[in-house]
């Protein structure tokens, strides 16, 4: 072979070997750019799922003070990249009719929608421990004049269901009401669906849930034994929705239920390592986000992120359920009111 020849095969190669790497160079430069653009639509449309009501707007500066927070933890929020203060959170579970998922899961009038659920989350300063405070839907209570967003309000109206706040006047009037009885400033609003609820079981691969006693409840189509139960999402809303197959067919019974369930669900998030699988973290957030409504102090993923990575030192364990105290009602055997000193008492410790 000549030296020309070499020389031009050495060149073919040479060539060659460019255009492979050109070719690997744009197809990784394809790739990356593919994965940002994917990163991206999936940040944009984790974000967009989350619906947001103005509480601060609506209700203004008539609302009781926010806690005070002190030169100590002032000093331990600047030393962490993290809020530290303590916070009171108003979470509802609502029985939406609305969309095909929910009346599947609910059935009834798709029109209407009512708090089937509704905790007080205190979450004490430094985020390590929390006390969720369940409020019973047939407590009668003094429903407060509540703004409209169609404009106007609604009248004060008195020996209410606590439940019938949200029918009226949405989140806005929820959150006026449990402060009214509780003298407790909301920081934050976070409404679930039942479809987002089951879907968020689901993709944390259910819950374990322990029974004390036999539930045949046909109405929530739940038929347990007593004992240990692994629940995939629609059994797990079953449960948290049963209460005639268990006591005295009253919310009272439920709530015991759905305290169960608020732990088992932590326990859950913490067996499950997320991080580890990007492809079941985006299951779970959209499943999240998608039935999720919030006050537009928490309607961004990057406020969410920052609210659940404060919270990384919670645990089950460290999560004490309540209720809030009642006995029944003396106009309404049916229905409950608060009972009272303890019930100002409970609401004072969490000021």
């Amino acid at each position: 072979m000549t030296r020309h020849e070499e020389q031009g095969d050495a060149g073919r190669r040479v060539g060659r070997r460019s255009r492979a790497l050109k070719a690997a160079g744009l197809t990784l430069a394809g790739f990356l750019v593919l994965g940002v653009a994917t990163a991206g639509y999936a940040y944009w449309h984790l974000n967009n799922n989350i619906k947001s009501v103005d509480i601060n707007g609506a209700l203004g500066d008539n609302r009781p003070a926010k806690a005070v927070v002190t030169p100590a933890a002032t000093a331990s929020a600047a030393a962490s990249p993290l809020p530290t203060e303590a916070l009171n959170i108003l979470v509802l579970g609502s029985d939406s009719r609305s969309g095909r998922a929910n009346q599947e899961l609910g059935g009834g009038d798709s029109s209407g929608a009512r708090s089937d659920t509704a905790m007080v989350v205190h979450i004490d300063a430094g985020r390590t421990k929390a006390t969720v405070v369940s409020i019973p839907r047939d407590t009668l209570v003094t429903r407060p004049s509540c703004p409209l967003s169609s404009g106007g309000s609604t009248a004060v109206a008195y020996s209410a269901m606590f439940n019938s706040a949200y029918s009226v006047g949405g989140p806005v009037c929820a959150v006026k009401t449990v402060e009214s009885i509780t003298g407790v400033r909301m920081d934050h609003y976070i409404e679930i669906d039942f479809s987002g609820f089951a879907k968020l079981v689901d993709a944390l691969g259910g819950v374990t849930v322990t029974t004390d006693q036999d539930i045949d409840d046909d109405k929530s189509h739940l038929h347990l034994a007593s004992g240990t139960h692994h629940l995939n999402g629609t059994r797990a809303l079953a449960l948290a929705r049963t209460r005639h197959g268990i006591g005295d067919g009253s919310d009272l019974g439920r709530i015991g239920l759905q305290q169960k369930l608020v732990k088992a669900l932590l326990e859950q998030m913490a067996t499950t390592d997320l991080l580890t699988d990007p492809a079941e973290l985006y299951k779970v957030a959209d499943a999240v986000t998608a039935s999720l409504t919030t006050d537009t102090g928490l309607d961004s993923l990057g406020e969410l992120t920052k609210l659940g990575q404060s919270l990384k030192g919670l645990t089950a364990d460290r999560v004490k359920t309540v209720m809030m105290p009642v006995v029944t009602a003396p106009s309404d055997a049916n229905r409950v009111v608060a009972k009272e000193p303890a019930a100002s008492e409970l609401w004072a410790s969490l000021r």
